[in-house]
């Protein structure tokens, strides 16, 4: 099994390529994240193990950029910070696993296994509704061939209400669909948001996407002058 370790501290690199040689596995390694981009770009790897923080280019971008390149290998995020969003951004980039530092080795060893036998990730499919259009592969979002550009919880909750075309969701289900399970805040704030997504959706363009079925939740339909 190829390995790719995009790793910069030094030590903690050369401790997991030894343990991992001696499991057997091939590893390359790199210390900065463009490196680390080069490298994942020409493919060959069966996963990547891929740190956030990195000199150059951290490793939200070097995922983001080897997901919009079509590159789909498993990819497993190490980082030294433990706060919600981390996580979530990770996750929303396109990781396939995620730990913490420290972790333990023998944990490596049983995720690298388990997304190597997974394989490579299918392609997300584009979603679109109407004229609006959501890339999650490269989190872009259009509407006419003009691109919107949405803040992370903004394009979450896009996401989220593309995914369930025509379904009225709750605010309940809208929080536990984008929002970490440890937010303790009101539901209002779903409410907050579906505001700036029509501001950037729908009014520059006319249009009327986002409804709202009063004492239920929120529906995303095709445009409506």
């Amino acid at each position: 099994m190829r390995v790719l370790l995009v790793e910069d501290e030094a030590l903690l690199a050369r401790t997991i390529a030894l343990g991992l040689r001696a499991e057997g596995f091939v590893v390359e390694t790199a210390a900065d994240g463009r490196t680390g981009l080069d490298l994942g770009l020409t493919g060959g790897f069966d996963v990547v193990i891929l740190d956030i923080m990195l000199p150059l280019l951290n490793g939200y971008n070097v995922l983001r950029e080897l997901r919009a390149a079509d590159v789909w290998t498993p990819i497993i995020m190490l980082t030294a910070k433990d706060g919600e969003y981390d996580q979530t951004d990770a996750f929303d980039f396109g990781a396939d696993d995620y730990l913490t530092k420290p972790f333990s080795f023998v944990v490596l060893i049983a995720r690298l296994r388990a997304l190597a036998r997974r394989g490579s990730p299918a392609r997300p499919t584009v979603l679109v509704s109407g004229e609006l259009s959501l890339d999650p592969a490269r989190r872009l979002v259009t509407k006419r061939g003009e691109v919107i550009t949405l803040t992370p919880r903004e394009y979450g909750v896009l996401e989220f209400l593309m995914q369930h075309p025509d379904q009225v969701s709750t605010k309940d289900e809208i929080l536990s669909g984008v929002w970490d399970a440890n937010y303790e805040g009101g539901e209002n704030v779903v409410e907050v948001y579906i505001g700036y997504l029509r501001r950037k959706i729908d009014v520059p363009f006319g249009t009327k996407t986002i409804h709202t079925a009063r004492g239920f939740g929120y529906q995303l339909l095709a445009e409506s002058p």
